[in-house]
Parts: structure tokens; C-alpha cells; sequence
């Protein structure tokens, strides 16, 4: 099978993956958001905050280092995995170790006993980082697909049984645990790796190209977290409750549009890594249809916030309207932002990836804390967010296509321009709908902005030939 035919086949998996996980997602979201309070959601992500920061320390960039690095022997593949259990066992132990005084500092004595149960989750996410990136440097996205779905519905299932049966937030914690310990088991059952004794000679093939990632990775956490770790301390868990789901619907649509190509774009892209000029002319191609799905959407979901919010959490969310309203209008800019990471990978430059972040998080961190340390409300965290997302995209790409490609930037932006345009006039309807109609049925009121978007949106990329021409190789 040719290049692009993987390339197509591979995307398509995904693809189904991901929209399929949007639909079982909402389902599922809606039913334990009915089920359950905004304390609830807002304590166990105080948690899930600080899980995620221990999953990076043990990632180390070793995930994305298999994937690009080829010359990697069967025995190193099994030095990395028993290194992945070490790191990730010495972790479990020490995020055990600091429940109380994560429980002392938010002062929840809750999260003491979450904390511990969630330590078990740090060894399995770590324990996974070999099996899984195996299975994408295999390009094995069929497999992926039917893997993802199934555990999604199983965990799901037990999430919402836990809530049925008035489990409260340990509900979350089933939902989430049984996801992570699922997905490992699964993927090693498929692709099993033997133990092996350490062996610095292997660490050392990925070692320059994962630190990098691993910096990477590590500052980007804080502009992407350090939001709801403060806002969990000095707002309360509710506000966090309320902004955490406007800030989780608000990525939906930007992880399950950009997610689609990249876990594609790294294994096929890295095949040609010394190439930069096929790699530039081939990511044209992407930021155009990423802009034309990202651009419009932002508008569309802008006008339709209270409608989503309500429909799909209910109306005990309603104080989450006006964050999701702002943070809205981020979503193009992320959709196509969040792709760039891929390009560096594929280029084999995670030094300048690293670089581009470092200045990224400088940037949202220093909004977060003068949102809420001048502010201290969510509208004006979602505001200064806003500003710093659009900071960042022209940043971020300045120093991917003039530094790492080193291609002119012009071909870039005129990428942009059919889609800005496209996203203008869903604006200019989705505006005047809403200023001069009224509905009071939410579910009349979303189809008809709907209806307005698909009026506008789809002619425009039925005829547009480069969006069709997506993936052709040059």
C-alpha cells in the first residue's frame, strides 16, 4: 500500500475513533452530570490535574521518542518498557506519599483518600507508554479504534452504575481508573514486551530526541493546568466544577478535529523527517482544512453556548454559559494550533518544540495569574485565556516554519483566508439570528443555528478543491 493510502486509511481509523468517541462521551457526560454535583466534578479534577502532571514526569518524551527513532532493537524496546514500570512504580509511591498534604493545601480531606486510589492509576499510565506508541510506530489504527470504543463503553458503563447506585465522586474515580487500567491491559495483551534488566546504552538512542519532548511537555502543563489548580484553591471546587466543564467542551471539538491527524502525522511524516520542504507542503495542507472546519466552528459554538451547555449537562451547569461563551471563540486558533507539536516531532527538531513552548506557557501563565490574582473571577480568566491562545498561535508558528522548517511563512497565512472568510459569514447570520429571533425551545434553537452553519459551511467545502485535495502527496 502506497504512502498516502496509509496515510488516508490511517486517518480514517481515527477519525472514526474520535467521532464516535465525541457521541459515547456526551452521552456519558450527560448522564453523570445529572447524576452528579459540581463539587463532585470539581474536587476529582483538582486531582486530575495533578495526575496528569505525574503522568508526564513518567512519559519523559519516550512515547514520541519509539515512534520517530527506527533504529531501535527489539532488546531496547524491552529496556525502555521495564524502564517505564520502574519510573512509573517510584511515582505511584510518592504521589501516595503526598495525599495529605494535597488534602491539607485545598483543605478537601477527601482528596486525601482519592489521591491514594489514583496512585494506582500513575503505574498503569506509565507501564502504557511503550505498548501504545508501538502500535502507532506500527501504524496499527484498526486495532486502536475497536480498543478505544470498547473501553470507553465499559467504563462508562460502570461510571454511571458506580453514580446510580450513590457513589458519589468515586463514581468519577471508577469512570476514570478502570479506563487507564483497561487500556493498558489490553494493549500489552496485544502486543506483548518481555521484562528486561536496565541498560543505559538503550536509554541513550531516545535520550536527545525525548528530553526535549519531555521539556516540552513538562512546560506546557503548567499553561494548561495552572489555571485549575488555582482556581481549585482560591476560588472553590464548585467555580472549578463550573469552569472545568466549560473548558472540557470547549476542547471536545479541538482534541477530536486536530487528534484525527495527528497521531497519524508523526509515523508517516517521520519517514521522510530530512525533507522539510515535503513536510511544509504536505501541513499546508492540513492548516487548510483545519481552518475551514476550526474557524466557523468557533463562531458557531460561540452563538450556541447556552443551548450545548444546558442540552447536554443540564441546567444545574448554567453558571458554565458565559466561560464557554468566551473560551468559544479559541477553539479555531487551538484546532489548528494543536497540530504544530506533530510538525516539530516529525521534523525531528523537539528542541526548538521545546523552545516554542517555553514561550507559549510564559505567556498563559503570566495571563492566568493576572486573572485571577487581579480578578478573581472566571469570565476574566476565560477572557485573558482568549488573548493569550491568539498570542501564541502567531509565536508558535513563527518559530515552526522560519526556525524548524525553514520555509517562508506567507503560504501559511494564505492558507487562512478563505476560512476567515467562511468564519465572517457564519458570524454574520449565527448574529443576526440571535439578535432578532427568539426561541424558548432549546432544542428548535440548536437545530436552527445548526441549520444556519450547514448553510454556509458546506457549499464552501464541497467546492473547495484543496479540501478534497487534502492528503494528495506531491
Amino acid at each position: 500500500m502506497s504512502l498516502r493510502k496509509q496515510f488516508i486509511s490511517g486517518t480514517i481509523y481515527i477519525a472514526v475513533t474520535k467521532y464516535s468517541s465525541i457521541l459515547i462521551g456526551l452521552v456519558i457526560m450527560a448522564i453523570l452530570s445529572r447524576l452528579l454535583t459540581p463539587d463532585d466534578f470539581g474536587t476529582v479534577a483538582i486531582v486530575s490535574v495533578l495526575v496528569v502532571f505525574f503522568g508526564l514526569l513518567g512519559e519523559l518524551g519516550i512515547g514520541p521518542a519509539i515512534i520517530q527513532k527506527k533504529e531501535l532493537s527489539k532488546q531496547d524496546i524491552n529496556v525502555i518498557f521495564s524502564f517505564t514500570i520502574l519510573v512509573g512504580l517510584t511515582l505511584a509511591i510518592v504521589f501516595f506519599s503526598l495525599s495529605p498534604l494535597v488534602s491539607s493545601f485545598y483543605k478537601q480531606p477527601v482528596l486525601k483518600n482519592i489521591c491514594q486510589l489514583f496512585s494506582i492509576t500513575i503505574l498503569f499510565a506509565c507501564t502504557n507508554i511503550v505498548p501504545n506508541a508501538l502500535l502507532l510506530k506500527e501504524k496499527n489504527f484498526k486495532f486502536l479504534m475497536f480498543r478505544q470504543l470498547s473501553i470507553q463503553l465499559i467504563c462508562g458503563t460502570l461510571g454511571i452504575f458506580a453514580a446510580l447506585m450513590d457513589w458519589g465522586i468515586y463514581a468519577l474515580l471508577i469512570h476514570s481508573m478502570s479506563s487507564t487500567i483497561l487500556t493498558f491491559s489490553v494493549n500489552y495483551l496485544h502486543r506483548p514486551i518481555k521484562i528486561a534488566s536496565i541498560n543505559i546504552l538503550s536509554l541513550k538512542k531516545i535520550a536527545r530526541f525525548s528530553i526535549y519532548q519531555f521539556l516540552f511537555g513538562f512546560i506546557n502543563y503548567f499553561s494548561r493546568n495552572l489555571d485549575k489548580l488555582l482556581i481549585g484553591k482560591f476560588l472553590s471546587p464548585a467555580a472549578l466544577g463550573y469552569y472545568e466543564k466549560s473548558y472540557r467542551l470547549m476542547l471536545m471539538p479541538v482534541d477530536n478535529l486536530t487528534n484525527v491527524l495527528t497521531p497519524v502525522i508523526q509515523p508517516f511524516f517521520s519517514d521522510f523527517q530530512d525533507d522539510k520542504q515535503r513536510i511544509y507542503n504536505a501541513y499546508l495542507k492540513i492548516v487548510k482544512l483545519l481552518a475551514l472546519i476550526g474557524l466557523p466552528l468557533s463562531v458557531f459554538v460561540h452563538f450556541s453556548a447556552k443551548e450545548l451547555i444546558l442540552l447536554i449537562f443540564g441546567d444545574q451547569w448554567i453558571a458554565s454559559i458565559p466561560v464557554f461563551e468566551i473560551l468559544a471563540w479559541s477553539i479555531g486558533i487551538q484546532v489548528i494550533l494543536s497540530s504544530s507539536g506533530s510538525i516539530f516531532q516529525a521534523a525531528n527538531d523537539t528542541k526548538r518544540l521545546f523552545f516554542a513552548g517555553l514561550l507559549t506557557t510564559s505567556i498563559m501563565v503570566s495571563a492566568i495569574l493576572i486573572a485571577v490574582f487581579l480578578f478573581n473571577n472566571l469570565e476574566a480568566i476565560a477572557y485573558f485565556l482568549l488573548i493569550a491562545f491568539g498570542l501564541n498561535f502567531f509565536s508558535a508558528y513563527y518559530i515552526l516554519i522560519k526556525k524548524a522548517l525553514r520555509q517562508s511563512i506567507i503560504p501559511f497565512f494564505k492558507q487562512l483566508f478563505v476560512p476567515v472568510l467562511l468564519a465572517i459569514s457564519v458570524f454574520a447570520l449565527e448574529f443576526l439570528f440571535s439578535r432578532y429571533v427568539e426561541i424558548n425551545n432549546l432544542y428548535l434553537s440548536l437545530g436552527l443555528k445548526t441549520g444556519i452553519f450547514c448553510i454556509v459551511f458546506l457549499p464552501v467545502v464541497i467546492i473547495n478543491k484543496n479540501f478534497t485535495a487534502l492528503l494528495h502527496n506531491n
